[in-house]
């Protein structure tokens, strides 16, 4: 944490922004370097004016950037810059990515495959049924589902996923100490075992209308293609499909009723476009999958150290979950996460509550 102090101070200072932060960055060679320059050397970058640079002077409390670091500790919350290994690979590659992203919960390498799964918020008893299903059966074939865990189709795709013991990934518009909607904090809780919620935004900061398109272009970012259930005509999922469309991701749109509100949207997208979706090897074929492929192509198939540690244990003979929970050092949502996805993959099985190797 100590080396990316000054990456988290530059980062959540006001109005520096995303590329702001990455032009600075490249400028002076580091945010620590930033954190040091005289106002004559941030005034003669051409990057800042008079009051950013007030901004930047009169936010420099080495003590303040230590209480904080603390409170990031405390709240069990990790902090990748976009240098880090654990930094979602697709996420670096987009116009502006976040140079910072906050971490609750667990991103893993199968993150790298992702399809996101947005929509209204007033959603229609067909689009929450809709998303689920897409959500359970993505999550079925070994797609990480992506949302925003809004009131909706957002939550009815987190569900989805975590019904069929997938991972799934909520993009949050405020600080990680904060849980939006505030009704959300049960299926937060539940996301949590099995996947991550994710914000570039530092703790403190509370959802404001402005930060929601920000937060879309991550979700979007994040993926591999992003599905619209249900969105009217002027539906903040409908600026996630433009930022999609923009970052090269696939748009998916599922029609819906042509007189109602709610499928104006998505139905214009699919004019537009957008791949019609009517169930979910609509999605999986446009990567070579099928909901009935359990196991994915091995190009898709990353193990780390404690993937292989799962393995090993196995290797002779099976061993119960609570039995590999008591083995292995590792924290247990982390083992419990594993096993799911490599019984997902098909390199395990399980018969009778103990898991074998394949």
């Amino acid at each position: 944490m100590k080396d990316k102090k000054f990456s988290i101070w530059l980062s959540g200072l006001p109005q520096i922004g995303s590329r702001r932060y990455i032009s600075l960055v490249e400028y002076f060679g580091s945010a620590e370097r930033v954190f040091t320059s005289t106002r004559d050397e941030l005034l003669s970058s051409g990057l800042l004016n008079d009051k950013l640079i007030e901004i930047i002077i009169n936010n420099r409390d080495i003590e303040k950037i230590e209480r904080y670091l603390g409170k990031v500790k405390e709240n069990n919350i990790k902090v990748y810059t976009i240098d880090d290994k654990e930094y979602p690979e697709n996420l670096k590659h987009i116009y502006d990515p976040p140079p910072v992203l906050y971490v609750k919960g667990n991103i893993d390498k199968i993150d790298d495959n992702a399809i996101a799964i947005v929509g209204s918020r007033k959603a229609t008893d067909y689009g929450l049924k809709v998303a689920k299903r897409l959500g359970m059966e993505l999550a079925e074939a070994g797609i990480t589902v992506v949302s925003g865990m809004a009131i909706g189709i957002d939550s009815a795709a987190h569900r989805g996923a975590l019904k069929a013991g997938g991972r799934t990934i909520a993009v949050f518009a405020c600080g990680l100490n904060h849980i939006y909607p505030k009704s959300g904090y049960s299926l937060a809780k539940e996301i949590l075992k099995n996947g991550a919620i994710i914000s570039e935004y530092p703790l403190g900061i509370k959802a404001a209308p402005n930060n929601f398109p920000a937060r879309n272009r991550i979700i979007s970012g994040i993926s591999k293609g992003v599905v619209i259930v249900e969105a009217s005509e002027k539906s903040g999922s409908l600026i996630t499909a433009d930022f999609a469309l923009e970052q090269g991701r696939d748009v998916f749109a599922v029609p819906g009723n042509i007189e109602a509100p709610n499928s104006k949207g998505t139905n214009s997208l699919i004019k537009n476009g957008a791949k019609l979706v009517t169930c979910v090897d609509d999605i999986l074929e446009e990567y070579g999958l099928h909901k009935s492929n359990r196991v994915i192509s091995n190009d898709m198939i990353y193990l780390d150290e404690i993937d292989e540690a799962i393995l090993e244990l196995l290797e002779e003979s099976g061993k119960s979950m609570d039995e590999i929970i008591s083995i292995l050092d590792f924290e247990i949502s982390v083992i419990i996460s594993k096993i799911i996805q490599l019984e997902i993959h098909g390199i395990i099985k399980e018969v009778g509550n103990v898991y074998y190797r394949k």
